[in-house]
């Protein structure tokens, strides 16, 4: 489907795990294989606490898994020393939930915007308000709000402030981890619509993590869709509506509501609570929610098959039919 000369970030075989009480472990991500192409968005959706935060937060090495690696332009960041994890912030850089949180209140808009240029030497300070100034403009904000303060401002402008800072250091990729969830609805479309904007302008990956499925198969070029650690589909985002295979992806998208749907069409909720992540059941994880288990499915693990080119999915009633 992609170009492996468009190949940006490749991670391989991840795995992360926490200890917990009673001598256990949490494996928060279970041998995560995913890719990253030059100028396209992989989203990530799942339900919440199923590893997708987790797993970004490996990637712009804010935390090291625990097993695995994750390439960027071929090498390996996982074994980076400190001045070169410091050194490659500068191609990876993220958007967090909430920008109020991520911003030092006490700080006026342009030392917030031009913070990450001084602190890599890459601007004077004459030429802070020039640099605020163009930044501002790329997301579509008057200049003038360069001598705001962050709580003078609404959700969606603290947002474009923090997506026109996360881009001053040009990054080849930008990870948005809920960047949307906080907005109102109105507003998250007009984010969307700039980030895919400046994607096309510049040419910048995204990894796109939501629970939204419907948000995201909007714009994501390929969609994984995670559950309790584990990949369970990954598919193009034009395909999902039509052509998603795991009885959880159908699930999401049965648990969707939209405005234009057909009044007389039920929304589906997905059956029981997934276990916890300290109690992963042998086997499919998905098992008991999962109206076409079999007893292979509470003993052996599916792993991701190729099912289409660009598509694979880990289920045993899907793959065992093929």
């Amino acid at each position: 489907m992609f170009h492996e000369s468009e190949l940006v970030l490749q991670a391989n075989h991840i795995v992360k795990q926490f200890p917990a009480s009673g001598g256990r472990t949490l494996t928060a991500c279970n041998d995560v294989n995913l890719s990253v192409y030059k100028g396209k968005t992989l989203g990530i959706v799942g339900e919440s606490g199923c590893g997708k935060s987790t797993f970004v937060r490996m990637v712009i090495s804010m935390d090291k898994p625990t097993s695995g690696e994750i390439l960027y332009r071929d090498k390996n960041i996982v074994a980076m020393t400190k001045k070169e994890i410091w050194e490659n912030r500068q191609n990876m850089q993220m958007v967090f939930q909430d920008p109020l949180a991520s911003f030092n209140p006490k700080m006026r808009i342009i030392d917030i915007l031009t913070e990450p240029l001084m602190n890599y030497g890459r601007l004077k300070k004459s030429e802070k308000e020039a640099k605020a100034k163009e930044l501002l403009e790329m997301v579509e904000l008057p200049a003038d709000f360069m001598y705001r303060y962050p709580h003078n401002m609404s959700g969606g402008q603290r947002q474009r402030v923090s997506i026109a800072r996360a881009l001053s250091l040009e990054p080849e990729i930008l990870v948005c981890d809920e960047a949307t969830s906080a907005l109102d609805v109105s507003i998250q479309k007009t984010v969307i619509e700039l980030l895919v904007r400046l994607q096309e302008e510049k040419q910048i990956s995204m990894i796109f993590i939501c629970h939204d499925l419907a948000l995201i198969q909007s714009f994501a070029h390929q969609i994984a869709v995670m559950y309790l650690g584990h990949i369970v589909e990954t598919i193009p985002g034009a395909d999902v509506s039509d052509k998603a295979l795991h009885p959880y992806t159908q699930a999401l998208l049965g648990a969707q509501f939209s405005i234009h749907m057909d009044p007389n069409e039920k929304i589906e909720s997905i059956e029981s609570e997934a276990p916890s992540p300290l109690d992963v059941p042998k086997g499919c994880p998905f098992q008991n929610r999962c109206e076409h288990c079999s007893e292979k499915c509470k003993t052996v693990k599916p792993v991701l098959k190729e099912v289409e080119p660009g598509h694979e999915v880990a289920c045993h009633y899907v793959t065992d039919k093929k």
